[in-house]
């Protein structure tokens, strides 16, 4: 590329909404975005989290940023955060779905598959498979009228290997995997070349909602993540920011005939068998 030739992996100009974007992960991504140059709308349930997100992009980047108040689940609510964001910014160019997580009442490790409260799974699959059907139904709608846009989705290890202890969170993420790929080809063969559709499929990260069970009270790590390191064959876990050159690469020009790829961000956990 020469030194005048145009930088196809900057986001200078686009608009990007991050669901979930005050999480550890989220907020992170929304910095990679950020950094980039795109202007970035943090969506979520929590003003004050929101807001202190969209500030320190602010502070850190001179990022134009806003906060959108919704739950993923609701489309009410949804449909009335794009109403704002278009009236601000018109339509967005770049949804990423990462609102998420586990339900600890969903979990086997201490119960049988068979003990698990009926809410509690019907919980963790909604979350993590209706938070970005929902967001994509009601945002991807103004990509699609604008004949532009780009979905990435947050799918897991857990959606092609079984991974002990999160049987409703692992078949949430495996129908994520499946909606990507459906959702990248029928929005490009309704809609055109202009719409893409993908997701990022994160290896093992410590996070709010994970630390208890990879780190124990002592900071030393828990039999799981024992288990863990010893299938990455890079031997540690991820660090947020290490997932920002894959996002910011499936959002920008340079992965214009890339759509359906979930992309492994794991250290080679999905690589290595284990022997």
């Amino acid at each position: 590329m020469s030194p005048s030739a145009p930088n196809p992996f900057s986001l200078a100009g686009k608009s990007a909404v991050v669901t979930g974007g005050y999480g550890v992960l989220g907020a992170e991504m929304a910095a990679g975005l950020a950094a980039a140059g795109a202007r970035v709308a943090i969506l979520g349930r929590r003003a004050d989290r929101a807001e202190a997100v969209a500030a320190d992009l602010r502070a850190r980047f001179g990022a134009e940023t806003r906060t959108l108040l919704a739950d993923v689940l609701d489309e009410t609510a949804l449909g009335a955060a794009l109403g704002a964001l278009l009236a601000d910014w018109g339509p967005p160019d770049i949804l990423v779905n990462a609102a998420g997580g586990n339900v600890a009442r969903s979990r086997t490790d201490t119960q049988s598959f068979f003990d698990v409260p009926e809410d509690a799974f019907e919980e963790v699959l909604r979350l993590n498979f209706h938070g970005a059907v929902f967001p994509t139904r009601v945002f991807g709608a103004a990509m699609a009228a604008a004949g532009r846009g780009c979905v990435v989705n947050i799918s897991s290890m857990a959606a092609g290997q079984a991974l002990t202890g999160v049987p409703g969170y692992s078949a949430a993420k495996a129908a994520i995997d499946n909606f990507t790929r459906w959702m990248a080809c029928d929005l490009a063969r309704r809609y055109g070349d202009g719409l893409r559709v993908n997701a990022i499929a994160p290896g093992f990260f410590v996070t709010e909602q994970n630390r208890a069970v990879l780190v124990a009270p002592d900071g030393s790590y828990t039999p799981r993540s024992q288990a863990v390191l010893a299938k990455t064959p890079m031997g540690r876990f991820g660090r947020p920011d290490e997932l920002t050159g894959a996002l910011v690469w499936l959002c920008s020009d340079a992965a214009s005939f890339v759509t359906g790829a979930v992309i492994p961000v794991d250290g080679g956990f999905s690589a290595f068998s284990g022997v």
